[in-house]
């Protein structure tokens, strides 16, 4: 059973949340893009037999959060503090996927008192960093996507008016999870659209823009997973934050997409529970 939940920023804004429960060890859940924040149904079994709690929310301009136009990556620090405080929680892990990977580095390097261990996930690298060709490896649809970004807004929203779903960003792998196993990754998606793609834009304007941190500042132990066939997030951009982060172990999985890797999450869940979270 999740629990939905809103928290007042104190502005007239306002971040939806979602707990699952419970008096277990704390993990922060960060979406992909574009999705809504509700914690990663295919994992909930495997982290109620571990003892883990899932948090997690809307990031600003998905579901039921206030829109935020030029938030940075940074930003997703304070926006979790602010969700844990109203829980009374101190301290979690954080568990990103896709474009939530940069998001939990985030709360890792900038809150290191309160984040105890990161999971990232098919994760996307900084833009423009010296020793990656970002863009190499990825599909037609996301370079396309991706360098309306880097144009400005403007031209990222003209690009979204007219854009199309192109099944070929995802391998073989990956549409057998979204048929059977990751199914609900679709379903969080189809809710993130639903209230127009602003908070896609404002994604994409943040992952081609200045994180807020570096990498290397987290301190905290880093797990990232990657699929070697991945064509949204590259294998490259997993293994430049591996170098990055002084504490980071990288998996490779050779024959995974950016959505089949996550089958690998429940070991990823293993490995958090094997580390000290205080609830």
């Amino acid at each position: 059973m999740v629990k939905e939940f809103d928290v007042d920023l104190g502005d007239g804004a306002t971040l939806h949340a979602y707990d699952t429960g419970g008096t277990g060890s704390v993990v922060f859940w960060h979406h992909g893009t574009p999705n809504i924040g509700a914690p990663p149904a295919p994992l909930l079994a495997a982290a109620e037999r571990l003892g883990l709690r899932w948090v997690s929310h809307d990031r600003p301009g998905y579901g039921g959060s206030t829109p935020r136009p030029g938030r940075n990556i940074a930003s997703a620090a304070s926006d979790v503090a602010k969700v844990a405080d109203a829980l009374e929680i101190e301290s979690f892990a954080v568990f990103g996927h896709s474009g939530g990977g940069p998001h939990a580095l985030a709360c890792a390097a900038l809150l290191p008192e309160r984040v105890s261990a990161v999971v990232g996930v098919a994760s996307l690298a900084p833009y423009d960093v010296e020793g990656l060709d970002w863009f190499a490896g990825m599909g037609t649809a996301g370079v396309e996507s991706l360098t309306a970004a880097l144009a400005g807004r403007a031209e990222k929203a003209d690009y979204e008016a007219s854009a199309e779903y192109d099944a070929e960003m995802f391998t073989a792998s990956d549409h057998a999870a979204l048929k059977d196993d990751w199914a609900w990754i679709l379903e969080v998606v189809g809710s993130a659209v639903e209230g127009g793609p602003g908070g896609l834009i404002d994604d994409d304007l943040a992952y081609v823009a200045l994180w807020g941190f570096q990498p290397s500042d987290v301190e905290a132990p880093v797990l990232l997973l990657h699929g070697g066939a991945d064509r949204i997030a590259p294998l490259a951009h997993g293994e430049w934050l591996a170098r990055q982060c002084p504490t980071a172990e990288l998996r490779r999985f050779p024959e995974d997409g950016h959505i089949s890797v996550l089958r690998h999450g429940e070991g990823a869940l293993e490995w958090l529970a094997g580390r000290p979270i205080v609830p």
